[in-house]
């Protein structure tokens, strides 16, 4: 399996040192744990909060960290106020070795649909950091989001018995994704899509069975070559075999909007050896956005 060049570790990981200078670093997790019930828990009782416009019961520790596209932002403004309601699509990611709870979860707001990803840094039971990212879809939305009624197809499936990667093998294989876009080709990045494999972005197939299109292949489309791409490690749920990428795509000229990259959260399902399920919730956003959250796992490059 190709690893991530070396050219993208060293930014990846100069990012992490450089945010944990400069005051960013995640709060530290203490020895206490949360089971994959807890977590679970604990997304719902977010999510829950922030649709009832009350985050006065939530378990936060005292120094907790709060940011809104890579923003630093107040608990109870903003999204805290606009939020109606919530909808029954969600995918959680559940990482109990780093302790981080993360979802992929539509709102709504009014008639608008919130793609909404939220990842909770737990210290014990206790909320010590939220990350959240913001995709609005509305009646002028370029993507219209046909497959937000039902799960992703796959991505909640059991993983084989047999099947399942250990943590750094499913780490290195999501990271060929981000590879691939970075030279412009799957088959060169040596990406190992399965037969399967399909991809959701903001709620429509873009690649794999039901896209709609003659090129609908993982390996048949047309890749924008990315070559400033950025990931970060965001977490890894190794029980069901998804690894979640935060990635700033860089610069490709005027692509995705003047002085914009796509910024994403997306999960990668990940077992014997390859990726079975791609879902990302996507949102244009500077380019020189950064995480502001260590990668929870170091980018290693074999």
């Amino acid at each position: 399996m190709s690893a991530f060049p070396l050219a993208c570790t060293i930014r990846a990981l100069f990012s992490a040192s450089l945010l944990a200078l400069t005051g960013f670093a995640a709060t530290p997790v203490l020895a206490q744990s949360c089971d994959r019930s807890c977590m679970s828990g604990l997304l719902s009782t977010y999510i829950d909060a922030l649709v009832a416009h009350d985050s006065s019961k939530l378990p936060l520790t005292a120094n907790y960290r709060y940011t809104q596209d890579s923003q630093p932002v107040k608990l109870g403004e903003g999204l805290w106020q606009s939020v109606t309601s919530k909808t029954t699509f969600r995918h959680d990611y559940l990482d109990t070795t780093k302790h981080v709870a993360a979802t992929h979860v539509a709102l709504m707001e009014g008639e608008t649909t919130l793609l909404y990803s939220l990842l909770l840094h737990l210290d014990g039971s206790k909320i010590a950091g939220i990350e959240s990212l913001v995709q609005r879809v509305n009646a002028n939305s370029r993507l219209r989001p046909t497959e937000l009624g039902k799960p992703v197809r796959g991505l909640n499936d059991p993983v084989p018995a047999g099947k399942q990667n250990t943590r750094r093998e499913m780490i290195d294989i999501a990271l060929t994704y981000p590879e691939g876009l970075r030279i412009g080709s799957f088959i060169d990045g040596q990406t190992p899509f399965a037969e399967e494999t399909y991809r959701v972005e903001n709620g429509a197939i873009m690649a794999g069975e039901g896209c709609g299109r003659g090129d609908c292949g993982m390996y048949a489309q047309n890749i924008i070559v990315h070559p400033g791409i950025i990931a970060s490690v965001a977490a890894v749920d190794e029980e069901s075999g998804v690894v979640l990428l935060w990635m700033n795509f860089g610069h490709t000229g005027d692509s995705y909007g003047v002085g914009n990259s796509l910024i994403t959260f997306e999960a990668f399902k990940v077992w014997g050896g390859q990726i079975h399920a791609v879902n990302a919730f996507f949102v244009g956003l500077p380019i020189s956005t950064s995480r502001f959250w260590p990668s929870e796992d170091p980018v290693y490059r074999k």
